[in-house]
């Protein structure tokens, strides 16, 4: 046994199909399935069961399971003392982010990050289905950390560092009934047209879940993949819509109000996956994270 069929193995286990381990791991799935042949021939017992369609853990490879990530993590821990030791932090980040964040400029953010750590490589990426697909990323290993906008309910599998929450607020056109108002409540938005972003994102999960405990159907009239342009179709009438006052400029034709029968928030989290210790370069990577969002920072 040794730690490239572990690695092989953990891969198979997450994706539960050798062909997106293979992919994952920038191999070919013949190499996958030879490693994993010679794991089972050396334990003498099968780890997965495999039929045609589907793939998945024996009770001998969910004993392993939690024991190989183990192993492979002490491994990635006494390499990286031994070479931090003589070069510096060391290693691979793999970052996942919405595609607009507007509480830190993560750009700038991550140059920062160079800038101290140069021999940590950093890639980063986004997801076409927001904070979910991030979410579900960082629990298959896709990913090693990953910013999103869910509440921590909405996290399992996963540990979760909030880094800042802002309120909701209700866009809606300058002419429209509600403009002259400053506050209003959600039952007053009953029977309006709705402008969100797509589902699976994670202040439209919010709001969703906010209109369904209060009881309030509501429908989503246009759908958009990017929160800044939200406010372009507010104005043009094609609907109102609540979001989270990431932006504090007041948008022309555009009226913002104030909730005031729920505390409607979103949060901005750091999400690594459950039960395995992040690597030295994803926790230094957090916690300049956590220092960027706090006033006075250098980082913003």
């Amino acid at each position: 046994m040794d730690s490239r069929q572990l690695e092989y193995f953990v891969a198979v286990a997450e994706e539960l199909s050798f062909t997106r381990a293979a992919q994952r791991l920038f191999t070919v799935q013949s190499t996958v399935s030879a490693a994993i042949r010679a794991l089972e021939a050396d334990l003498k017992t099968t780890l997965f069961d495999r039929s045609t369609r589907r793939v998945t853990l024996s009770d001998a490879g969910q004993a392993l399971l939690p024991e190989a990530k183990a192993a492979l993590e002490a491994i990635d821990r006494a390499r990286a003392v031994v070479e931090e030791a003589s070069t510096g932090l060391r290693g691979n980040v793999r970052i996942g982010t919405m595609t607009r964040l507007g509480l830190v400029d993560l750009a700038e953010l991550l140059g920062a990050f160079y800038q101290r750590y140069p021999l940590v490589e950093v890639q980063v990426t986004t997801s076409p289905t927001g904070s979910s697909g991030l979410a579900d990323d960082v629990r298959h290993g896709r990913l090693d950390v990953a910013l999103v906008g869910l509440n921590r309910a909405d996290l399992p599998g996963l540990e979760t560092r909030e880094l800042a929450t802002v309120p909701f607020v209700v866009l809606v056109p300058s002419n429209h009934r509600l403009a002259g108002r400053g506050a209003i409540r959600l039952a007053d938005l009953a029977g309006e047209r709705f402008v969100d972003m797509l589902r699976g994102f994670g202040n439209r999960t919010t709001v969703d879940r906010a209109f369904d405990n209060a009881g309030l159907p509501r429908r989503v009239q246009v759908e958009v993949p990017d929160l800044t342009t939200v406010p372009d179709y507010v104005r043009a009438g094609l609907g109102v819509a609540v979001i989270p006052e990431l932006d504090q400029d007041e948008a022309a034709g555009v009226t913002r109000l104030r909730i005031t029968d729920t505390d409607l928030s979103w949060t901005l989290s750091a999400v690594t996956p459950s039960g395995r210790r992040p690597s030295r370069a994803v926790t230094a990577l957090l916690d300049l994270m956590t220092a960027a969002i706090h006033p006075g920072s250098t980082y913003l």
